[in-house]
């Protein structure tokens, strides 16, 4: 029985028509599934050219929205599906007010707000001067109010869209990518709160002939004060009931479900007590989330609550109703004058962006390409505009159709050409990016180190805490240590283990694995009290599958910025000093951490290194030697060594091993062809050494010595002759990877990723008090493709703040 025909009472009928309703309902199910797929599909597709999933949402919304038995399915549930539409803009409304802070209005400007304010306000300007040539107005009298919002909404950037956009495309941590973020935010956070004012005394009932409301003074003075009120209340009032909320669910314990209910019924109380004097919902929920505190539980489970639902249902059913509000057929294609305005809305908001950029930054000292690309990424558009695009279709005396679907394609083009901007920043930090990013060799020695210490147990403490201690050298300037604990996820511990809701932590409530990590902090704490002068000392945690954890452990040295990352090898010493068969599975973090880590990384193979009490009361200075052949991963073991050559405890040793160009063999004539990368890495070698010679060993702070080889079979003898003359030896991984003195030594290796010097001293044919710390440089920074880093490619002037 199709719908819309009259009721009867038959219970035939009735049950036809309850049938027909499952039927409606299953199809809308499925095309909800249908959707998924499709939006999914497409974004795993265009996920090799960097587009974000708006782009594929938006593309199979327009296309499903205009299938024909879409429409007429749709048709019968549209008023359900504008119901949806509208209480998941109200959400997203209130998660984005939420990201806003208020205060920065108390506040000097900064940089960022210049930006926003600039761009702002040179697209308005061109904007409400266009908007009368590209707009169709029958109704004369209303001009005015339509282009004041239109011009606003011109000049605001959709800053989730674009935030999502860098983050995805990793610039985030850049000095471009920072500013970017930040002046979208502030640009949504002037236009939307000026929209918000401007809607009192300008509503949309007064410009949309449907909706057949008429408001004199006496009611947009009530709706302005129940506005203000509104702000008022939630200022003063949601800081206490938060408070107390989040006082009587401390963290790492689970929500109580009544202060849950009870704090989404003040939010809800809030966001619909304007609106009751005919203030738009959308709007109210903005403002209450502005006002609403930042801080606490509640707000970081609304946010992240609300973000899940919004991509995971509400984002696909958005996009189906826009592309069934966007008629295709109404579409003026034909005509010349359509794709005016469509060009003409896109250039208003590119020339208005970068001639604000361009202006702000002449004033605050960056360079114009900077700016070009600050300008461009500004322009971007998403959800909210879509939204309020279509919701002018109703609006019959102020647009048609056909411009409408124009103003819906201009804000996909602002879209589709980020990633290339985005490319063009990456190419230039390419350019002007030092050789190398987050090593040892690039940081100036005079400021703290901040480093990653990664530990499997208890069992790993002493050895790392005696890293610590020789790494920090001198008091001055310090370092500052990230304790992480690697722990892998297993079946019992999931069972007490759970998220904390809005932030990349976690409550591990597992019993084993709590006083696992108090011995851990406890032994790490107390040699800081103790002997730590200079030890900056923090804690964190790699939860995770095997399988995951090498990527959790390369996301917090990003997220920490640390140049270096120390794992203890899989190995552990038993009672009889030899090595047992070891961990596969942490053996397999190395190696993936090795291979994709963003700065250096460390890997320590333990056999009882040094005395703590030795070292931090110098009863006796600990014998080090580090070796030096040639590579990159040999001069990172370099830099590293003079941090340790200031520690007073230390007594350390350099040893460089040179080819013996005087050995009388036959075998060496093929290896003396030198190609010409190796020529260049040879004299990197040299300048570093002879660098390293004048700061340390002239001083006579550090022994050295040479050793003149002829093959690796000398290399070996050589390092057999280190049994019981040193308790530690750093070395680089790859150190002489190309070079004769090393070559043969992978055809026996054991563990390939200590490299060919690591792997001899870390075999069972070395003494059992032999400690070693292979040493690995990180990439050339000449190999990003967009990595997220914190790299810079803005430069201001010195007498700008």
């Amino acid at each position: 029985m199709p719908f819309g025909l009259p009721t009867v009472t038959s219970p035939f009928l009735c049950g036809d028509k309850l049938g027909n309703l499952i039927l409606g309902l299953a199809k809308n199910f499925s095309l909800f599934m249908v959707m998924v797929i499709l939006c999914n599909g497409l974004h795993f597709f265009l996920k090799s050219y960097s587009q974000p999933r708006i782009t594929s949402h938006m593309i199979v919304g327009v296309i499903v929205g205009n299938i024909g038995f879409v429409r007429v399915l749709f048709e019968k549930f549209n008023l359900t599906f504008g119901f949806i539409i509208d209480f998941g803009m109200m959400a997203y409304m209130f998660a984005l007010g939420i990201e806003m802070d208020p205060y920065i209005l108390l506040q000097k400007p900064s940089r960022h707000v210049r930006v926003a304010c600039s761009g702002v306000g040179m697209t308005f300007l061109l904007a409400i001067l266009i908007c009368p040539l590209v707009m169709y107005f029958p109704n004369i009298d209303k001009i005015i109010e339509f282009s004041l919002a239109f011009s606003i909404l011109m000049s605001s950037t959709d800053s989730p869209v674009l935030t999502r956009l860098i983050t995805q495309l990793k610039i985030g941590k850049s000095d471009i990518g920072k500013l970017v973020i930040a002046s979208a935010m502030h640009s949504d956070f002037m236009c939307y709160c000026i929209l918000s004012i401007c809607y009192i005394f300008g509503p949309l009932p007064d410009i949309c002939s449907d909706l057949h409301l008429e408001f004199d003074s006496r009611k947009r003075m009530r709706m302005g004060f129940a506005v203000l009120g509104e702000v008022v209340f939630t200022l003063v009032v949601s800081p206490f009931f938060m408070s107390w909320v989040n006082n009587e669910n401390p963290d790492g314990r689970p929500m109580k479900g009544p202060h849950l209910i009870l704090s989404i019924a003040f939010v809800v109380l809030m966001c619909s007590s304007s609106v009751l004097t005919g203030y738009t919902p959308i709007l109210s929920a903005f403002i209450v989330g502005v006002c609403f505190p930042k801080e606490g539980r509640v707000s970081k489970w609304v946010v992240t609550k609300i973000n899940y639902l919004l991509n995971t249902i509400f984002f696909y059913i958005f996009f189906l109703w826009v592309g069934f509000e966007a008629d295709l057929r109404q579409f003026e294609g034909r005509n010349v004058n359509t794709w005016v305005k469509v060009l003409m809305l896109n250039l208003v908001s590119i020339i208005g962006k970068i001639s604000g950029a361009l202006v702000s930054g002449a004033i605050q000292g960056f360079r114009w390409p900077e700016a070009t690309s600050i300008g461009l990424l500004l322009t971007a558009k998403g959800h909210l505009h879509i939204y309020l695009a279509v919701k002018v279709m109703s609006c019959g005396k102020a647009t048609t159709v056909s411009t409408v679907i124009g103003m819906i394609f201009a804000i996909f083009f602002t879209i589709i050409y980020m990633p290339s901007v985005v490319a063009l920043i990456i190419k230039r930090a390419k350019k002007r990016s030092p050789t190398h990013r987050l090593a040892l060799q690039s940081i100036d020695p005079s400021s703290e180190l901040r480093i990653m210490v990664c530990v499997h147990g208890p069992q790993n403490v002493p050895a790392s805490v005696s890293f610590v201690e020789i790494t920090k050298g001198g008091a001055d300037p310090g370092i500052l240590v990230y304790v992480a604990d690697m722990i892998e996820l297993t079946n019992e511990i999931s069972v007490n283990f759970e998220k904390d809701e809005g932030v990349h932590t976690a409550t591990v409530k597992d019993k084993e694995v709590m006083e696992m990590r108090e011995k851990i902090t406890n032994a790490f704490q107390a040699h800081v009290l103790d002997n730590g002068e200079g030890i900056t000392l923090k804690r964190t945690m790699a939860l995770s599958t095997i399988n995951n954890m090498p990527q959790d452990i390369c996301v917090l040295a990003e997220d920490l910025m640390v140049a270096l990352v120390i794992l203890p090898f899989h190995r552990l010493q038993r009672q009889d000093r030899t090595l047992d068969g070891g961990n596969q599975g942490f053996r397999y973090v190395n190696r993936k951490v090795l291979r994709s880590a963003p700065c250096s990384v460390g890997i320590l193979v333990d056999r009882g290194f040094g005395s703590l009490e030795r070292l931090t009361r110098c009863q006796e200075s600990e014998n080090v030697a580090v070796i030096f052949i040639g590579g990159k991963d040999d001069r990172e073991a370099l830099a590293y060594t003079s941090r340790v050559a200031r520690h007073p405890g230390v007594n350390l040793t350099v040893i460089r091993f040179l080819v013996d160009t005087t050995a009388e063999s036959s075998r060496l004539v093929g290896y003396r062809i030198i190609l010409p990368d190796q020529e260049e890495e040879m004299q990197l070698d040299d300048e570093c050494f002879a660098e390293f010679y004048e700061k340390h060993v002239i001083g006579g702070r550090i022994a050295y010595t040479e050793k003149h080889l002829a093959n690796a079979s000398e290399t070996f003898s050589i390092l057999k002759s280190f049994e019981g003359q040193y308790s530690l030896v750093i070395v680089g991984r790859e150190g002489g990877v190309n070079s004769i003195l090393t070559r043969g030594m992978n055809d026996w290796q054991q563990c390939p990723e200590l490299g060919p010097i690591g792997d001899v001293l870390s075999g069972p044919d070395f003494a059992v008090t032999l400690s070693v710390l292979i040493i690995q440089q990180h990439r050339l920074k000449g190999e990003i493709d967009g990595l997220d880093e914190d790299f810079s490619v803005m430069s201001y002037n010195n007498n700008k703040d």
